[in-house]
């Protein structure tokens, strides 16, 4: 099932995504909904980000690749750091390219969307607190990270991450997922999620060891090598298998 959040006239709604459109739920997916008789076809449908987390964390250097590319070492247990709730934004959203910062990279993830409230989950129970996946973009001003000495600033931007365009409820990411970001139609990610170090239980558990986790709180689970410089003008893809395509283009700031 693909869930999606949606501008319907006035009101924003769940629905689930299908062929021919959305089928407009009333509620929360998080809480309690049922389905409508509502179907909003593609061409009204207006995207926004599938969920609003009260907070983003994310597992930096995942991927043994991209640690290299980092000149850098897998670390020895998951590198986590948070991204604001501002920061998030949804698909055909613009990315705002800060002006403090001349080095913005873009980076293909997969993320976790959580179903109930998770403290000291255990790894073999972690499937009983997954909602489900969705496609993320770990925006970085990248310059900015090396100056400083944790990433809050860096990755906390208003728009610096995307998700979207939907949440698969159905996905087993222990298969071998493609995780694709292209930028302005060239492939410059590919990696797949059989590849990460440290997988999605595992990460849970870690996480919730320290803080509680919230339905609709969101883990990105790192980027595979080829992360690079975007600039204004730039459109920005993340495909995820299963998922679908979350894209944005980046703008100057105003």
């Amino acid at each position: 099932m693909k869930i999606v959040r949606i501008k319907s006239d006035d009101d924003i709604v769940y629905g689930v995504a299908d062929a021919e459109g959305v089928l407009v739920y009333q509620g929360s997916p998080f809480v309690a909904w049922e389905p409508t008789e509502i179907v909003v076809p593609w061409p009204k449908v207006s995207l926004l980000s599938p969920v609003i987390p009260t907070k983003v964390m994310a597992v930096g250097k995942n991927y043994e690749d991209h640690a290299a590319e980092m000149q850098g070492e897998v670390p020895e247990e998951p590198l986590v750091f948070m991204k604001p709730a501002t920061s998030v934004i949804g698909s055909n959203a613009n990315v705002v390219h800060p002006r403090i910062s001349e080095e913005v990279h873009h980076e293909a993830e997969l993320a976790v969307v959580i179903s109930k409230p998770a403290r000291h989950v255990k790894a073999e129970d972690a499937s009983q607190y997954i909602f489900g996946y969705t496609a993320a973009n770990d925006v970085t001003a990248r310059d900015l990270q090396r100056k400083d000495s944790q990433w809050a600033r860096a990755k906390g931007f208003d728009t610096f991450c995307p998700l979207g365009p939907a949440i698969e409820t159905e996905l087993d990411p222990l298969e071998r997922l493609a995780v694709i970001g292209r930028v302005n139609g060239e492939v410059r990610q590919a990696g797949f999620t059989a590849d990460m170090v440290f997988g999605v239980a595992e990460v849970l558990e870690y996480i919730t060891a320290f803080t509680t986790l919230l339905p609709g709180d969101v883990i990105l689970m790192g980027t595979p090598s080829g992360v690079g410089k975007v600039e204004p003008g730039d459109l920005m893809e993340v495909e995820v298998d299963g998922i679908g395509v979350l894209t944005n283009r980046v703008v100057a700031a105003s």
